[in-house]
């Protein structure tokens, strides 16, 4: 398959597919619920609606109010043509581009927590605080994550880290991928406040928060904040699925539908993950974040020895 065929399916999936992943936990956890549940492409219709009303701006806020969903959305935007898809090489690739793909995803928590700040509302604040607090353990989880591939890979480019396991790593260091991909899990739902870290449906602000940072966005503002959760969530799905599936059929168009399927899998998994668990209280989400860290780092401690 030519590498501009490549390259445009590559955003065909980035652009199209991750609310689509959304529709799938949400009928997920209506299928342990009992219900129909809401329909499969609910998702793209709020996010059309959204974009199609208007805008409520407090007159405290500044300029990065504004800013900051689009500059989140472009940030995991930048990520996701960083990550490859399946057995396929990403559009983007350099030597080091570990490190723009892990600060990109701290760029567009700083413009959120910036955003949430900006607004005045204690309880933004609140929201941020805890943001912030508990990234201080998620993001070293996902460098130990990274470092595990990197040793296995010998390179730093993330494109050859994330096929490592795919060119035997599985075969010969299988207990450090057990590990990363037990940590990379915790992280996908960490990151994109899944139960049990956070409830995305909640209503109570006390509780909440990723979803309390974003309460003053409407309109516009709020549907490209959604996008972007959407497709952090595809992303970050992306890199745990080079960890724990790393197959290929040999055939290009049925290695795009074997990834497509595995997302789709994945997606059902985080809403058995949600249908069976609680969410926790606030002060036990630190001890399941050191949980990740202590799995990704005990991974790269058996590459050492």
């Amino acid at each position: 398959m030519p590498a501009m065929t490549d390259t445009w399916i590559h955003l065909a999936l980035l652009l199209l597919m991750p609310p689509l992943l959304l529709g799938v936990i949400g009928k997920t956890k209506a299928w342990f619920a009992g219900r129909n549940g809401p329909p499969l492409l609910q998702p793209y219709h709020d996010i059309l609606k959204l974009m199609r009303k208007g805008v409520v701006i407090s007159r405290t806020t500044t300029w990065i109010f504004v800013a900051a969903p689009a500059v989140t959305l472009a940030a995991v935007l930048l990520a996701g043509l960083i990550v490859p898809m399946g057995a396929f090489a990403a559009p983007i690739s350099f030597a080091g581009d570990l490190i723009l793909f892990a600060y990109l995803f701290a760029l567009s928590r700083f413009f959120t927590t910036t955003a949430a700040l900006d607004t005045g509302s204690p309880f933004e604040g609140m929201g941020a605080a805890r943001e912030v607090t508990f990234a201080c353990l998620s993001e070293p989880a996902l460098f130990f994550a990274l470092l595990v591939l990197a040793r296995l890979s010998g390179s730093l480019l993330l494109g050859d880290m994330l096929q490592a396991p795919l060119a035997g790593g599985w075969r010969l260091h299988a207990a450090p991928l057990v590990l990363v991909g037990l940590g990379l899990f915790i992280l996908l739902l960490a990151e994109n406040c899944r139960i049990p870290v956070d409830d995305p449906n909640t209503h109570l602000e006390l509780t909440m928060i990723h979803e309390v940072m974003v309460l003053d966005h409407s309109g516009p503002l709020l549907g490209l904040i959604l996008y972007a959760a959407a497709i952090k969530l595809f992303v970050l799905g992306s890199v745990l699925l080079h960890v724990v599936t790393p197959f290929t059929l040999g055939n290009p168009w049925l290695d795009r539908f074997l990834f497509m399927g595995e997302m789709l899998g994945l997606a059902v998994a985080v809403g058995v993950v949600e249908s069976i668990m609680a969410r926790l209280q606030l002060r036990h989400v630190p001890h399941l974040l050191i949980a990740a860290l202590l799995f990704c780092g005990f991974g790269f401690v058996l590459l050492l020895r």
